[in-house]
């Protein structure tokens, strides 16, 4: 079986690079919460301010197929001396079935393997 290397999409063919990810609970619903963090968003670079599109959907691959997500908040961060430097974009969505979280962690560990990331415990 071929390998296929783990990869995260807004628009197809352009593969974005995650910086960092946070995985928490909403300790009422009980709902798992993740937040993806890109630096920068490839798909967007050709775009001025006026023409972004809206980033709906994320489509995750990896050797067991896709997930496709949609985000329930995308935010945008910015700064620098003018303010309008973007930092940072965060995607937001909640996984409530356990099947889903599991293969989401799946996706997560190929993604950090074949990008040199690490996983860590916050304190």
């Amino acid at each position: 079986m071929t390998s296929i290397t783990p990869s995260i999409q807004f628009f197809s063919g352009i593969r974005e690079e995650l910086s960092n990810v946070s995985l928490r609970r909403n300790l009422t619903s009980g709902k798992r919460i993740i937040v993806m963090i890109f630096a920068r968003i490839k798909a967007l670079e050709g775009f001025n301010s006026f023409t972004k599109q809206p980033l709906n959907s994320m489509l995750l691959t990896d050797e067991e197929g896709e997930i496709s997500v949609t985000p329930s908040s995308t935010q945008f961060i910015f700064g620098g001396a003018e303010g309008d430097e973007l930092q940072r974009v965060e995607c937001k969505f909640e996984v409530e079935q356990q099947d889903h979280w599991e293969r989401f962690m799946r996706f997560m560990n190929r993604y950090a393997e074949a990008n040199d990331m690490v996983y860590g415990e916050s304190q």
